[in-house]
Formats: C-alpha cells, sequence, structure tokens
C-alpha cells in the first residue's frame, strides 16, 4: 500500500493506495489547501495542494477501483478542477467508481456536491445527469443515533444537560434532511458509461475482488452525533494476511460505538483521522476532544494494530502532539507503532518543519 497524501504533508487529504492480486484500489482522490491559520504563505499552500493532485493523478492511472467516502473537496477533485492535468484518466478508463450514496443520509451541502460531481463525471462521456434521475425509493429513514448505544448510555456529568438540548435539535436538523431525501430527485444507480467505466454507491458494499475483500461501511457520522457536516463510509480491506481499516473522518473517533467496532475488528494496520485540534475550542469543545482521545486509547488497548498512520485533521495546528499526548503515550506503552503519514515516509511532518512543536 501506499499513503499517496495526507495533511502532515501540507496539504488537506487522506488519500491512499493498496495493491493486490494485481488489483489497484485508490481512496479518497482529493485534497485542498490548508487553512488560513495554517503558517505558511498562500502561494506555498497552493503549490503543495497542486503537488498532491500530481501524486493522485499518478496513482489513479494504477487505479481499477476508486472510492470516495463523501463530498469533502479534500476527498474528491471535481473533474472541471483546472489543477487536474487528466481528469478522464482519474474518473475513467472502465474503472469501478464506488462512491458515498448521493440519496441519503447526506446533508444539504453534500448533497449539492454529489450531484455535481457524478454530473461531470457524466460530462466527461457526453451523459447528462438528469437521464439517470429517478423518484426517491424511500420515504422513512431511521435515525442513526438511535442505534449509538454506547454514546447515549454515557454519563457526561455536568455536561449532560447542554448535550441533551444539542440532540434535540441534531434531531430537528437529521428530520429536515429526511425530507429532502424523500422529496427530491435520486440519482439512479449502478451507472455504466460507454468505456466501460461503472459507478455504484458504496454505503454498506461488500466487494470481492480477487483475494482482496472491501467492505464500505454504511454511513457514520462525520465527528459527533447529527455533526452537521454530514456522514462518511469508513472502508475495511482484508487480504489472505493482512486488515487494513480507513476511518475517513470521523474525527477522532469522537463516538465511542465507533471506537468499540473498530477495536473489534482488530485490524492490522489503522488509518484514521485523529480530532481536529485547529478548531479547539470554538468548533472542538474540550469534552468531545477528550471523547476523541480516550476512544483512541481504547482502540489501542484492545486492539493493538501492528501500525496506526494518525494524520488528516489532526495535523493542522502546532500544538497536535500536546492536544493528543496520552494517546502517543498509550501507543509508547501497548508498544503499537504510531506515526504521522509523513513520518512513515521518512519525513517530519511538515506543521513542525515550520512552527516550533509543543511538548
Amino acid at each position: 500500500y501506499d499513503l499517496v497524501w495526507f495533511d502532515s504533508l501540507g496539504a488537506k487529504a487522506s488519500c491512499f493506495f493498496i495493491s493486490i492480486s494485481s488489483i489497484g484500489i485508490l481512496i479518497d482522490p482529493g485534497a485542498a489547501a490548508m487553512q488560513p491559520s495554517y503558517p505558511l504563505p498562500r502561494e506555498e499552500k497552493l503549490r503543495l495542494k497542486v503537488e498532491a493532485a500530481g501524486r493522485i493523478e499518478s496513482f489513479s492511472r494504477k487505479a481499477d477501483v476508486i472510492i470516495v467516502t463523501h463530498y469533502h473537496y479534500d476527498h474528491h477533485f471535481l473533474p472541471s478542477n483546472p489543477i487536474l492535468k487528466d481528469p478522464k484518466s482519474l474518473y475513467l478508463g472502465g474503472k469501478l467508481l464506488v462512491l458515498k450514496n448521493p440519496n441519503m443520509y447526506i446533508n444539504e451541502s453534500q448533497w449539492n456536491r454529489a450531484r455535481k460531481f457524478i454530473g461531470e463525471i457524466l460530462e466527461l462521456s457526453g451523459l447528462k445527469l438528469e437521464s439517470f434521475l429517478m423518484e426517491p425509493r424511500q420515504r422513512a429513514f431511521s435515525d442513526p443515533v438511535e442505534d449509538l448505544t454506547y454514546a447515549l448510555e454515557r454519563d457526561f456529568g455536568d455536561y449532560s444537560g447542554r448535550r441533551k438540548e444539542l440532540l434535540e435539535k441534531g434531531r430537528r436538523w437529521f428530520d429536515k434532511l429526511t425530507r429532502l431525501w424523500s422529496s427530491q430527485p435520486w440519482i439512479r444507480a449502478p451507472i455504466k458509461l460507454p468505456d466501460g467505466t461503472r459507478i455504484i454507491w458504496g454505503d454498506n458494499c461488500k466487494l470481492k475482488l480477487g483475494n482482496l475483500r472491501i467492505t464500505v461501511f454504511p454511513p457514520w457520522f462525520h465527528g459527533i452525533e447529527y455533526d452537521r457536516t454530514g456522514w462518511v463510509t469508513p472502508v475495511l480491506l482484508e487480504g489472505k494476511d493482512f486488515r487494513i481499516f480507513y476511518t475517513s473522518d470521523l474525527m477522532g473517533p469522537q463516538i465511542e460505538d465507533y471506537a468499540y467496532a473498530i477495536a473489534d475488528l482488530k485490524p492490522d494496520i489503522l488509518i484514521a483521522d485523529g480530532p481536529p485540534t485547529y478548531l479547539f475550542p470554538f468548533m472542538l469543545n474540550r469534552i468531545n476532544l477528550e471523547r476523541a482521545v480516550e476512544n483512541m486509547c481504547y482502540i489501542i488497548e484492545e486492539a493493538k494494530p501492528e501500525l496506526i498512520i494518525y494524520d488528516h485533521h489532526l495535523l493542522r495546528e502546532k500544538r497536535w502532539r500536546q492536544r493528543v499526548r496520552k494517546v502517543l503515550d498509550k501507543a509508547k506503552t501497548v508498544k503499537v507503532m504510531l506515526l504521522t503519514a509523513a513520518e512513515y515516509l521518512g519525513r517530519r511532518p511538515l506543521i513542525d518543519e515550520i512552527s516550533k512543536p509543543e511538548a
């Protein structure tokens, strides 16, 4: 497998590639420039984004399968993005595109982004999105928070009252989204393009390609319960003698049930996005940061992966080591190798290079 690009290299991304049985799988082929607070000149941020795009395109030429876990632009490039040299080779050429279901368990922003993305892929083949629209297939949708047994049972002490208010507000947000999903046109799938490229929805999908088994999980929250950023679809890759779990954007994970599920899988390699400490304390409060830290410590203790790649949101500010110190210490104690993508590639994380890291 190859860690194609991650935030520790200086542009927002969470992209990796694996090849087995002569089949190449590229996951989340996207990159974005770092946020304004990242201590680099704008021109350098853009240069790193271009460099990331070049690496992603080079690996796409080896890929038979592309998996997109959600529709944030650091996880997929639009074909119309001028940064791409050859969008057709990225998405077409007989590939299997396994995409987050654009019709349900998706927030309004990603609903629109998905239609733009899929529409542009179709246009590469001279087709129109309108030809692939249909009436909604579902009118009722279960509330995924009701399945979060451990998160709902946890005692949050003095924060419990505020948490109850936020959950009630989140339920109203979810109900509003269900009205969108049940009333607006859906994109039908599977779609087969003239060159043999196929598009299917990934949510809760299982594939067997040669000796590789791919499980794309049902939608999990992108962060906490009812997180307004929506849902993502984590991925499990299993071969004859390995098991790799890719969290996509769970932001920690912050939800206990997700941490317990990951630990139960006992992956050999865990590719995990850490909490977005650059948003602390304004959009990430101390309670949810502590949840993310405790949950990763639990995974380390219970699953004991051979390797954890701990990156993405976490590597966007200089205090990241301080914020997740308990996780780093737990990995050392349990003798689990925990590295950023940059460290795995033999480099220092760029944020450490350009700003003095805190102990």
